[in-house]
């Protein structure tokens, strides 16, 4: 950390004049690389082609924008005074930094470091500005601009794109936080409390409200219908209780369970609000309830505490502001995240004196990621981002206190609006079981209008004898006597009411219970996926996680495979391996403790303050190197290799975390100890970056919000940070604005190849040799599997640094589109670059990867890799995890133009006789669809060579499996669809999303997306399955997927077991259910026609109930979480059984009509043999309707029975213990057979009085 005073030699001031601009002619740049003082040295970046998960390369000139379209807010300033003191801390804070190491080479050299101070204060607040700024934004903006060059399609795909990602509002009316004037703030502007509500009801609208909840459900609307209709004494059915009593229990049952779950919410939401923080009040900080807290209040929150609300950051204990918080409780990333006070609020904190200003921020949203804000603080307008904001669930830590001011309270806290859950999805056997249901309704009134129209038929024939027939007599019969006389309403309505008699006693068909069960199936099968072992990840300690339980089977029937490829198939975990460095190639080497050097003393000596600092992962550097940075005192070379490693490790956002610990060994000559650096940032690459600077001796140990600290050498230089311009997928790079102590101010950018290489000064013929050298070594990186980056940097003159600054502070402390304005201010820097060189990092592949990718091709899965890598990292990581085999034939496609992709894609189906339309008319249809589902992606790389590289394969039409690569503007149509592999390359998130959406809309297949970062959160909600993995880059994966998982090599058996066994039991669920009930319906179908549609029941009213409920539902419950049809070693061992889901085996439309035919004739045996067996008996109808029941009973768990694959305990006592309880339930009421009256004749009496009950 830093004091406030300067831990080095005093710099000239931020008022000093800057210096005298130089000439930008390219012949002369090259003197800063001649300079030895590495405050000269001109320094560079590096951007991961990780993120080059880009949209747009080099869309457009955004100077050429800026000078088009000048932007600039003015808002009028409201002044902020300094009032009364308050405790916000010690009055005094004296900050003793710790003592670096000062050991230098014992021998006469030019010396590589000048020294420099602190800036002044005023001007440190315009440092470290992490904006976040979303390229959606810029992109919506650059839609309203006049840009001729700017192809339409671009703009087409950056509307659709702001369109489907941009969830921030508007800022046209933005919120006033009054500092420390709650009750100013809330009067005028009445925000709303810190109290929160996570319930549902209260103790006076639980019923009626819940009651409105539940009925939202059209199930239960069908039942209270066929209840109420019951209720009519025309329509009775059934007992007018007996009736009512599914849909009470159901309704009961669930107001239960939502009452228990609400009351455990209120518990919750008690415990949470009565929890105590310390506010300022009467200028001292004092406990509050943290329901009582409102916005514009002070808080201060101690180490390990939990944060109450949203607040903006004004102080910390630290003399830099700078704050640590641990997201896991909103995001669920363990890694320390840092925040920064801005120095004019941390001043006053520190020195104990109170804040008054006023805050403008935007309305509350659900973005985590960003904040626009800018502050009012005696007139001067301060600039407020998403690193000066603590969010409410986070914790402190490593930080004694901090202190803010309350934005956001309560519900409009980031992580309340973030507790909605995201939209659920259907899985495609539910639609399909309801195309089946709709058929079931067709036979539902078939069989009543059949019903109906005999009984109009049965009454019009026998009219003139109604008042004699026992059915139809005047008078109703109650226990023998008579009771009330029956209205007889006429054939027209008679014939109406047995329509809806007939819907009542065959309401079962439809069925509406299913969807309660398959909810409670998926439930249970969910349980036995997160307990699975073999998915577990002791390495992050992840369980599988079921995070939809609406599509289980799904997982069953999956043909498309797309894949992110860092972090997914990789490891994620980044290690430096080579360099280039001004047009040599250097390579470095990974180990876990230093390894010996062939070097000689010289550069021992010189290297001995690179020792000081310990790293996790010790990287072995190169000899060669080290000699060049540390023995040759001359040279172009050597000055460059200095501001590659300078710029490695400033041009970033990675937060040294140190840790003093003892030495012992070898190292005990160096001193009495050495510090631990752990790097943490949001990115590996980064860190990976960082760790290769400091073993080549530019260790990074200090971050501010206004400068850094860097030991070069066992030297320190302190570099003040003016501004920072963050990676975005249109820049596809990232820069630093960085002064040296000599004053001198340079730009470091690093960035993608395809980003970088259009950028650099092409007027010094020597760049040319340079950039071609760099050029060659990147594309040998690549074919290695590497992560290339670039690395550039340029001198800052002092007119271009004035202007810069007006452009930056504007932009920064704009609430309206403050991200166009930042690409703006950016490429007014990023440009006539000095190329320095580039990186290469090695991501290993996850352990397993090759052999899951084997298994899930033999079952049938076609795998497609879409990445943000360059075309050749992506087929080297292909070979290695054997995506890519030797017998597939490769078809590259990778064209600039309309014509080569012509060219590319005829040639390509010509060979391989892929049958599809014509060329030009796939071509055609490919432009219509990129301006639809973005699907163009820009490239640099030249097709000229690719398409050689295509071209020299043998002649003639090959029969072997095919496999597709596909860079630039390329088009995907029946070419990829036809090979077995495609390989996707510098694809942005959202043509991620194109790419999975094409192959939903062209083919009923389902697809699954696998990825680990934000970059594949639009991909993973587009396909029918998502898949997150817990990685190295967040969880925002994790939660937009429907599963997710710790390792990729889960996928196989999540798949090939879990997906399986889940399908094949939903399958038969389903089929089950529709089978039992129709057995069921067409039996009482059947006695109504024997019965002169007389729509009466045979069955005790219970015994309907209880069959649908108890005796035939609760069995399948049980089989369809623990049926197994084959052994998980058999699945996992012969993956082709999957294909039994693209089949569509367990559940189709002829399995359906095979299962009503089933139904048909055993309904008939069950009916008529034991009316036939007892029709000369004395048995009385309530029996026989028992006998019924026990026989339907019987049969339909038998057949359930002879279907289930693997008995255990469980399913063995179920089926059995339901046929006893049934049996004893309705068993005592069957009698012998024996002589008596037709059964058929005596059923109208029977009908009678059962309808005076």
């Amino acid at each position: 950390m830093s004091s406030d005073k300067p831990l080095l030699s005093q710099s000239e001031p931020f008022s000093a004049p800057n210096p005298p601009p130089q000439p930008h002619h390219h012949h002369h740049r090259h003197s800063s690389l001649r300079i030895s003082k590495l405050g000269s040295l001109c320094p560079s970046a590096s951007v991961s082609s990780s993120v080059a998960d880009e949209a747009l390369d080099n869309l457009y000139d955004l100077k050429e924008l800026e000078e088009k379209n000048p932007t600039t807010v003015k808002d009028r300033p409201v002044s902020g005074t300094l009032v009364r003191r308050a405790t916000f801390g010690p009055t005094r804070t004296k900050f003793r930094s710790a003592e670096l190491h000062k050991h230098s080479p014992q021998r006469e050299r030019k010396r590589l470091v000048s020294w420099g101070g602190v800036m002044d204060l005023r001007q440190n607040m315009k440092a470290l500005e992490i904006s976040g700024a979303l390229s959606r934004v810029a992109s919506s903006r650059v839609q309203d601009l006049d840009i001729p060059q700017t192809p339409r399609r671009s703009q087409k795909f950056l509307q659709i794109s702001m369109q489907l990602e941009d969830n921030m509002p508007r800022h046209d009316n933005p919120r006033l936080i009054h500092i420390n004037d709650p009750r100013k703030t809330n009067d005028k502007f009445e925000f709303s409390g810190n109290e929160i509500r996570t319930s549902k009801y209260t103790l006076f609208n639980f019923l009626p409200k819940n009651l409105f909840i539940q009925f939202h459900r059209v199930a239960y609307l069908y039942f209270l219908a066929i209840a109420a209709l019951n209720q009519l004494p025309p329509l009775a059915v059934f007992g007018r209780t007996v009736s009512l009593f599914p849909l009470l229990f159901v309704l009961t049952v669930t107001a239960v369970k939502d009452g228990y779950e609400d009351w455990r919410r209120h518990r919750s939401d008690r415990n949470e609000n009565n929890r105590e923080a310390l506010v300022l009040q009467s200028d001292e900080f004092r406990p509050k309830r943290w329901k009582n807290i409102q916005a514009g209040e002070v808080v201060k929150i101690n180490s390990d505490e939990t944060i109450p609300c949203d607040m903006v950051l004004l102080g910390t204990n630290d003399p830099s502001g700078i704050a640590y918080i641990q997201t896991m409780n909103l995001d669920g990333e363990s890694n320390l995240k840092t925040r920064y006070a801005r120095q004019e609020t941390n001043k006053l904190v520190l020195e104990g004196t109170a804040i008054s200003g006023v805050i403008k921020c935007e309305q509350p949203n659900r973005n985590i990621y960003e904040f626009m804000a800018n502050m009012e603080l005696k007139g001067q307008r301060v600039p407020l981002s998403q690193s000066n904001i603590i969010l409410r669930g986070c914790q402190i830590k490593n930080t004694e206190w901090a202190i803010g001011v309350v934005v956001y309270a309560g519900q409009d806290t980031k992580a309340m609006l973030n507790s909605a859950m995201s939209p659920s999805k259907r899985s495609r056997l539910e639609t399909y079981m309801n195309r089946e249901t709709l058929w079931l309704s067709v036979f539902l009134l078939v069989m009543c209008l059949v019903v109906a129209l005999g009984m109009g038929l049965w009454l019009k024939r026998h009219e003139t004898q109604l008042d004699t027939l026992p059915y139809y007599r005047k008078i109703y019969f109650q226990r023998g006597k008579e009771g009330k006389k029956y209205k007889y309403y006429g054939i027209p309505m008679e014939t109406f009411f047995s329509f809806l008699s007939s819907i009542i006693v065959f309401q079962i068909m439809i069925p509406i219970s299913l969807y309660i069960t398959m909810e409670l199936v998926r439930l249970g099968q969910s349980y036995f996926m997160i307990g699975d072992q073999h998915m577990y990840d002791s390495s992050s300690n992840s369980r599988f996680q079921c995070r939809s339980l609406n599509i289980n089977e799904d997982l069953g029937q999956i043909r498309y495979i797309f894949s992110d490829k860092t972090g997914t198939l990789t490891e994620n975990k980044m290690e430096f391996r080579k360099s280039s460095i001004w047009g040599k190639s250097y390579e470095s080497t990974h180990s876990m403790a230093d390894s010996s050097l062939n070097i000689d003393d010289e550069v021992e000596e010189a290297m001995l303050g690179r020792r000081k600092w310990k790293l996790k992962s010790e990287i072995t550097p190169d000899p060669e190197l080290m000699k060049l940075l540390y023995k040759d005192l001359s040279g172009e070379e050597r000055v460059a290799a200095h501001e590659f490693f300078m710029t490695l490790a400033a041009c970033n956002t990675v937060i040294p975390i140190l840790t003093e610990s003892p030495s012992s060994g070898s190292d005990s000559s160096l001193g009495g100890s050495h510090t631990s650096i752990d790097y943490q940032g949001e990115s590996p690459d980064e860190q990976a970056l960082v760790a290769a600077a400091s073993a080549y001796g530019y260790t990074l140990f200090e971050r501010t919000s206004g400068h850094i600290v860097i030991d070069a050498n066992g030297e320190k230089l302190r570099l003040d940070v003016l501004g920072l311009h963050e990676f975005d997928s249109v820049r596809k790079r990232m820069s630093v604005v960085i002064r040296f102590p000599t004053g001198t101010v340079k730009v470091l950018v690093k960035g993608a190849d395809t980003s970088m290489f259009s950028i650099f000064d092409q007027g010094h013929p020597s760049d040319d040799r340079i950039r071609h050298l760099t050029q060659g070594h990147l594309d040998d990186y690549s074919s290695e599997g590497l992560r290339t980056l670039v690395i550039a940097a340029r001198d800052l003159s002092g007119e271009e640094l004035v202007e810069w600054q007006h452009m930056y502070e504007d932009a920064c402390t704009s609430l309206t589109d403050r991200s166009v304005k930042l690409h703006q201010t950016a490429a007014l820097i990023e440009c006539n670059l000095t190329l320095l060189g580039a990186t290469a990092i090695e991501d290993k592949l996850q352990e397993g990867v090759p052999e899951a990718i084997e298994s899930l091709r033999q079952a049938g899965i076609k795998v497609w890799v879409l990445t943000g890598d360059k075309q050749e990292t992506a087929i080297s990581i292909g070979l290695s995890c054997k995506l890519l085999t030797p017998d597939l034939q490769q078809i590259i496609i990778n064209g600039n133009s309309e014509s080569e992709c012509r060219k590319l894609l005829s040639d390509a189906k010509a060979k391989y006789r892929v049958s599809s339309a014509s060329c030009c008319d796939q071509i055609t249809k490919c432009k219509s669809k990129a301006e639809v589902d973005h699907l163009e992606i820009p490239s640099q790389t030249k097709a000229s060579s690719l398409h050689q590289q295509y071209v020299s394969e043998e002649d003639g039409p090959s029969s072997g499996p095919l496999a597709l690569i596909i860079d630039g503007n390329s088009l995907l149509f029946d070419l990829a669809t036809s090979c077995k592999v495609v390989l996707c390359c510098r694809v942005a998130p959202l043509q991620k999303a194109g790419i999975v959406d094409l192959i939903k809309c062209r083919t009923d297949d389902m697809t699954l997306a696998i990825g680990d970062g934000a970059n594949d959160v639009s991909m993973i909600q587009m396909a029918d399955v998502g898949v997150g993995i817990c990685g190295q880059e967040g969880r925002q994966a994790v939660m937009a997927s429907d599963f997710a998982m710790g390792q990729f090599r889960f996928l196989k058996r999540l798949l090939l077991v879990h997906g399986h066994w889940n399908y094949q039991r939903i399958g038969y669920l389903v089929l089950y259910n529709f089978y039992r009930n129709a057995v069921f319906v067409l039996m009482l179908f059947w006695y109504i026609l024997c019965t002169a549609f007389s729509t009466t029941s045979a069955l005790t009213d219970w015994s309907s109930v209880f069959y649908s409920v108890i005796y035939t539902s609760v069995p399948t419950i049980v089989v369809g979480i623990l049926d197994k049809d084959l052994s998980h070693k058999t699945l996992l061992e012969y993956p082709k059984l999957y294909a039994a889901g693209h089949r569509q085996e367990s559940y189709n439309m002829t399995l359906f009509w095979i299962t009503m035919v089933d139904t048909l004739w055993q309904s008939l045996v069950l009916f008529y043999v034991p009316l036939y067996t007892y029709r000369e008996s004395t048995i009385d109808i309530w029996s026989m309707g028992s006998l019924w029941t026990i026989a339907v009973v019987i049969i339909v768990n038998m057949h359930l029975a002879m279907d289930i694959r693997r008995w255990d305990n469980i399913s063995s006592r179920e089926v059995t213990s339901l046929l006893a309880l049934h049996f004893a339930d309705n068993g005592y009421r069957v009698a012998p057979p024996g002589l008596s009256h037709v059964l058929i004749v005596e059923f109208p009496e029977v009908i009678a009085s059962n309808d005076s009950d």
